[in-house]
């Protein structure tokens, strides 16, 4: 498989007068096997109950994949564990499972959901699918629809609950819903539009449309979820001066030779680049957060920030962080939208001690910088599927 970035997002939007969705999306990626695994489930009828049906169908789909189980026998074991209908013929929420391989496989498994929309070179494409029945004398005539390919950059995945297909459903311009070829067609017009358009966009837009077609008052929790192979996007990160002073200039030259986006955060750090580089530090007294120091401005990078307290404040915005969240421009929050837009992150951590922060009165983690690093570096891997790799100098 080429160096590929999987760009993943999921939107979705509760049935019109219900809180709670009954759509749920689970992730997870396995670094030590190379694999993702995505989850969406969709439990019968709305609300709370579809909740708890979504949330424990997708929980076990997950966890069975994650061990190898073989989904006829995953779907069998999960399906015995959902309570039963009132006729006590039902006990299901629909799901769709989707592994992805870094050895170059992709595979979709999708019961009673929706099938997945697959585009290439920006046209539909339809890899072979083969049935497997799902085990157990409970389940007869119940299959698991599979489709397995290797997938080229550029390609993405589409795929949704039955509130996305179905929506429209009974109005002039779609009697029978909205339909797997109109959405296909839909998401067609999007690429063709715009060709790199990302997967929150797309996945953005379909969701948009499914609830025009429903006057706005969707009636089924709606779930659509994109996947892109694209090119990764490469972005460095400074932080902190290295711990012998001797090594600056080297420490200098290897940013220098960086290819992508750059920001500094700590102040010593700057100053030490600014006067390898022979550069100007232009701090910028406006700024929207009183409790943040000033950022600043310096040839060859996006920004400069202070050090401990906004990358304390960076990950306190990536772990509540929802695409829907409108950022600012304060510095942390300028940060955090470099961080997303970016794929590949390489993180140098100078480990010079500044005495600055060495107050025992401060808290703990705005002590060590190391640590915050760490903690942002665990989103950045487990909530965004970030590629992270982080240097100790």
């Amino acid at each position: 498989m080429p160096d590929f970035h999987i760009e993943v997002d999921v939107h979705q939007l509760n049935r019109y007068g219900q809180v709670v969705c009954g759509d749920v999306f689970h992730s997870k990626q396995i670094r030590a096997e190379g694999r993702s695994i995505l989850v969406l489930s969709d439990g019968i009828g709305h609300g709370v109950k579809a909740n708890v049906l979504a949330t424990l169908t997708a929980s076990m789909a997950l966890n069975y994949t994650s061990f190898h189980t073989k989904p006829e026998v995953a779907a069998n074991i999960f399906m015995r564990a959902l309570p039963k209908s009132v006729d006590g013929k039902e006990s299901y929420a629909t799901f769709t499972i989707i592994e992805i391989e870094e050895a170059g496989q992709v595979r979709i498994i999708n019961y009673d959901n929706p099938r997945s929309v697959i585009f290439r070179n920006g046209q539909i494409f339809n890899p072979a699918e083969y049935h497997i029945p799902i085990r157990g004398e409970e389940n007869a005539g119940k299959i698991l629809r599979i489709r397995e390919f290797v997938p080229l950059l550029e390609d993405r995945i589409i795929f949704m609950t039955d509130g996305i297909n179905q929506s429209g459903l009974g109005s002039k311009k779609f009697p029978t819903g909205w339909g797997l070829d109109n959405i296909a067609r839909f998401a067609e017009n999007q690429i063709t539009r715009e060709f790199e358009i990302s997967a929150t966009k797309l996945a953005r837009k379909i969701l948009n449309q499914a609830s025009m077609n429903d006057s706005f008052e969707i009636r089924d929790d709606a779930t659509c979820g994109v996947i892109y192979f694209r090119k990764p996007r490469e972005f460095m990160l400074i932080t902190g001066p290295p711990f012998y002073k001797i090594k600056d200039n080297d420490f200098v030259k290897r940013i220098q030779e960086f290819p992508g986006k750059k920001i500094i955060c700590g102040g010593t750090t700057a100053e030490i680049i600014a006067r390898e580089m022979d550069l100007e530090i232009d701090i910028q007294h406006r700024f929207s957060e009183k409790t943040m120091p000033p950022a600043a401005k310096m040839e060859g990078f996006e920004i400069v920030t202070e050090g401990i307290l906004t990358l304390g404040r960076v990950e306190e915005i990536l772990e509540t962080y929802t695409t829907d969240m409108q950022l600012g421009d304060s510095p942390p929050e300028k940060v955090v939208k470099l961080l997303i837009q970016h794929d590949k992150i390489h993180i140098i951590v100078g480990t010079r001690i500044n005495w600055a922060h060495q107050d025992p009165d401060q808290p703990v983690e705005l002590e060590i910088r190391k640590f915050v690093v760490k903690r942002i570096v665990r989103l950045l891997e487990t909530r965004f599927f970030k590629k992270v790799t982080v240097e100790l100098v």
